[in-house]
């Protein structure tokens, strides 16, 4: 059977090699990569909000998302610069949680994660309903790194990394697409890395 390098890299790192998406190449680091710096936060004037097409939308704390039930998920991270990371580990709490407390309405069909500094990205809401999707504060058995999108940030699996905001503050449910940040500078929509939909043109 034929292989390519990158291929032939995963296999003889003992995966198979059937998990690097076309175009991808298998890393052990974890790039760093975003528009603008690294953002201050302070936890104690921090708030995150869940708004827009939902019956009760809300503002948590720190405290408050911290006591919502905590899930773990162990994905590959696939970056549209062609690095992929497997078994990446992330704990948070998994979009069903927070669904229960905000009851999206029926006409809830999208998703805008608003972040730090204005970014934001676009998701349909049934990419944020995965199981394997979820708001994030640590990576790896540790709390998200400060360039890594601490203290919480968004992580959708089935897309390219860009659509999982970092420094997330909000998702805004929406009844139609919007573009986000990336998306407006000719980036996919619909990011799927196994079609290697990275860029619009």
């Amino acid at each position: 059977m034929f292989r390519s390098r990158a291929e032939q890299k995963v296999a003889d790192a003992g995966y198979d090699p059937t998990r690097l998406p076309p175009g991808q190449y298998l890393t052990e680091k974890w790039p760093v990569l975003h528009a603008g710096g690294v953002p201050d936060t302070d936890l104690a004037t921090w708030d995150f909000k869940v708004f827009g097409e939902v019956e009760n939308p809300i503002v948590l704390t720190w405290e408050q998302l911290q006591e919502l039930p905590a899930s773990e998920i162990t994905i590959d991270i696939h970056c549209v610069t062609r690095w992929s990371r497997f078994d990446t580990s992330f704990r948070g709490v998994h979009w069903r949680d927070l669904a229960e407390l905000v009851k999206p309405k029926p006409s809830a069909r999208f998703v805008l994660a608003h972040a730090e500094q204005g970014f934001t990205s676009n998701v349909p809401l049934e990419a944020l309903e995965q199981k394997r999707a979820m708001i994030a504060y640590e990576a790896d058995g540790e709390p998200l790194e400060s360039e890594h999108g601490w203290p919480l940030r968004l992580v959708v699996p089935s897309r390219y990394f860009w659509k999982s905001a970092k420094w997330l503050r909000g998702l805004e449910l929406l009844n139609h697409d919007e573009p986000g940040f990336w998306e407006r500078y000719g980036y996919h929509n619909d990011a799927d890395y196994w079609k290697e939909e990275r860029y619009s043109f």
